[in-house]
């Protein structure tokens, strides 16, 4: 179905413009430009060009009008690519940073890993078995509180209020045994 109303679609670019390419050759050239003077790596340029003809094709197979000017409106849709082409960069920079600064807390020395592993460990064994389960689906089955609460049959509020008295009981015992 789609190759046929992409078909109908060209077919209607060819009568409008002689061409089987909703894009001709300046078009490309232009989209190509707008692209690479948005930062897009050359390596990522076919693909931009891809995406500005899909875009096009999309418009007129959905009813559209075509734009009146397609060379400008291709020189929009390829400026609003590169601005979503370096927002995408900079989130996977982010969460490549997120990764790497919880690696390093991952990983501390030897010595002060194995004594906050036993602090932890005792300082868990000494809280109530309700504040305890909590803590555990929590922070250790990485579990929303959303999540926690339904599988306890409990409200979320109390879910939250058990996991803030344990984790203050567990930081205070940490401060007295002078771990952290």
């Amino acid at each position: 179905m789609l190759r046929r109303m992409a078909r109908r679609v060209q077919g209607a670019y060819r009568a409008d413009h002689g061409a089987d390419d909703p894009l001709d050759a300046a078009q490309e050239r232009r989209v190509r430009a707008v692209l690479a003077l948005g930062g897009v790596p050359q390596a990522d340029l076919p693909d931009g060009v891809q995406q500005v003809r899909l875009r096009l094709l999309e418009r007129a197979a959905s009813g559209r009008e075509a734009p009146r000017d397609v060379s400008a409106w291709a020189a929009v849709v390829a400026s609003n690519l590169a601005v979503d082409w370096h927002r995408a960069k900079r989130r996977q920079e982010r969460i490549g940073e997120r990764l790497a600064s919880l690696r390093q807390l991952e990983h501390p020395s030897g010595e002060d890993t194995s004594v906050l592993s036993v602090a932890v460990a005792q300082g868990l064994d000494e809280l109530p078995d309700a504040q305890r389960q909590v803590v555990v689906l929590r922070f250790y089955a990485d579990l929303p509180v959303r999540s926690i609460a339904e599988e306890l049959g409990i409200p979320e509020g109390t879910v939250k209020s058990r996991l803030h008295t344990a984790v203050r009981s567990l930081r205070a015992r940490l401060h007295e045994d002078e771990v952290v």
